[in-house]
């Protein structure tokens, strides 16, 4: 998510209160916030550790209502940001959905499954053929279980702004089924063409170089269908790790089983310790640097073009790091892997928890501009757009009666959009956030009136 803002912003003029829209009907009605944060507390029932006491300390003091907030310093902005006012949506029978994808990204998604589908059907033959239907079937069963750990890691990191079930499935397919297929297809065609290269040769430089650049399209490619949900850096090693973590998945099916041909239980045994226990990392990590560079690119508003140069040298880094793992099996492997390897995944962890804090600070600065216009308290700014605010918000939700947990998760994540969608609309590349605005601005506040209602 970017922080460039528009050359020549006008006032940002929020409507008055009264303007703002009621809550969709049957959802209980609550009065929205009155001008003025000073004669304004914290809604009643919400609990007051969320940060009034900083803001009090602060002399924070935002402007009347209808007036320009003074808040550029802290959105980071080459001029200060001045959104337009929301204009207030017509009353409806619920809650809005939001604005449909654009139609194209369900088009291309069609036909990259129907590409996926026609190429799983060749990999099931190529498995059943070379490896047997019963050491595939086991080396599939044994293969969950690092996707699995992966998977979990992968979802935690996304859990501040989850990515759509979709693509995060199209993901995970791209790499266990094009990267892997259309690796093996490079691989056919080269042996053919330049006969049979030397183990260490092929896995040190042909596997990085081969394998990198299939899963590094696969990003890609989400980045070219999903502009709307790859808003930065964080989306980008999601889905870098989900797309390796998928290619590892079949690469295992296939090493578990030939390890069971070849030396029976005892070197699957082994086989699976170093593949399933001891790495099952590392191919979502080297190509998370890819999508990396992506999400920056994302993050700046480039356009494709940019975003494929970004995309390109990230994935040179994942080309040496592959390479370097791979090259440690001819070597003292286990040196490597505590002098090299440990060290190299502490520091993707730390640069992932750096990630996150700066996606929570923007999240905080967006909701801030709200905050500002009176659609957010400031103790509402901090719960829902830092951890500790969301936890304490969650375990008040819970005591409320009937248990509202659900509707405060619900509140949490439109509200986390919302914060993504007027990012957008500072960068001017989504001509669909102003009605993703209005449709979110409504949820939160049915959401807040659900809360309060006793």
């Amino acid at each position: 998510m970017s922080s460039g803002g528009p050359s020549n912003p006008s006032p940002y003029t929020p409507p008055p209160a009264s303007q703002q829209p009621p809550a969709p009907q049957g959802y209980p009605q609550q009065q929205p916030p009155a001008p003025g944060y000073q004669q304004q507390p914290a809604p009643q029932g919400y609990p007051q550790q969320y940060g009034a006491q900083q803001y009090a300390q602060s002399n924070y003091a935002p402007p009347a209502f209808g007036q320009r907030p003074a808040y550029a310093s802290v959105l980071a902005q080459p001029t200060p940001y001045s959104p337009p006012a929301p204009v207030a949506p017509s009353p409806a029978q619920g809650l809005p959905a939001l604005p449909t994808r654009r139609r194209v990204s369900g088009v291309a998604l069609g036909i990259l499954f129907g590409f996926l589908g026609l190429l799983l059907l060749g990999l099931i033959a190529y498995f059943g053929l070379f490896l047997g239907p019963i050491a595939s079937v086991i080396g599939l069963i044994l293969a969950l279980v690092p996707l699995a750990i992966v998977f979990l890691v992968v979802r935690m990191i996304d859990r501040w702004e989850p990515e759509p079930k979709t693509l995060v499935f199209f993901a995970i397919a791209w790499g266990a089924v094009a990267a892997v297929g259309l690796t093996l297809l490079v691989d056919l065609g080269l042996a053919f063409l330049m006969g049979q290269r030397g183990e260490v040769a092929s896995a040190v430089i042909q596997a990085p170089i081969v394998e990198e650049l299939w899963k590094g399209v696969g990003v890609f490619i989400i980045f070219l269908i999903a502009r709307r949900s790859f808003d930065g850096p964080v989306d980008g090693v999601v889905y870098g790790a989900l797309v390796g973590a998928g290619f590892a998945f079949t690469e295992n099916i296939q090493y578990f089983a030939i390890s069971l041909i070849e030396g029976g239980g005892g070197q699957l045994t082994v086989t699976f310790i170093l593949r399933a226990i001891m790495s099952p990392f590392a191919h979502a990590m080297f190509t998370s640097l890819t999508g990396l560079a992506i999400g920056l690119a994302a993050r700046k508003h480039a356009s494709a073009g940019a975003a494929l140069g970004f995309g390109l040298l990230g994935m040179l880094g994942a080309m040496f790091l592959h390479g370097l793992w791979n090259g440690s099996s001819f070597a003292n492997f286990f040196l490597l892997y505590f002098v090299l390897q440990v060290p190299l995944f502490v520091g993707f962890i730390f640069g992932i928890v750096a990630l996150r804090r700066e996606e929570a600070r923007l999240t905080k600065a967006r909701l801030g501009d709200y905050a500002a216009a009176g659609w957010f308290t400031p103790e509402e700014v901090v719960m829902l757009a830092t951890p500790a605010g969301r936890r304490t918000g969650l375990q008040w939700a819970a005591q409320l009666r009937g248990d509202r947990r659900p509707l405060m998760r619900d509140f949490i994540k439109d509200a986390t959009t919302l914060a993504a969608v007027r990012q957008r609309a500072i960068t001017g590349r989504d001509p669909m956030a102003s009605s993703d605005e209005q449709a979110l601005l409504v949820r939160t506040r049915a959401a807040r009136a659900a809360l309060l209602a006793y």
